[in-house]
């Protein structure tokens, strides 16, 4: 899943930022907590959350998150 993020951020130049949450490490067990939280729910893992809502729990196609960002991003 990250290699598909990854890529297609890096298509937007600049536009996306992403990041992993490692749950091994405080900082990303205290993230995935508040997102576990926000959701109402454990979060699933692998997931991508956009603006702190869950958006995927499987990995997309590339084009999919692409267009699904293009379209975030022209709002």
């Amino acid at each position: 899943m990250a290699r598909v993020v990854e890529s297609v951020v890096r298509e937007l130049g600049g536009k996306a930022e992403w990041k992993i949450v490692l749950t091994r490490e405080l900082e990303g067990a205290l993230r995935y907590r508040e997102l576990s939280r926000k959701l109402g729910r454990p979060a699933p893992v692998p997931s991508i959350f956009i603006n702190g809502g869950l958006v995927y729990d499987t990995t997309p196609d590339p084009e999919e998150l692409k267009a699904y960002l293009d379209q975030l991003l022209s709002c």
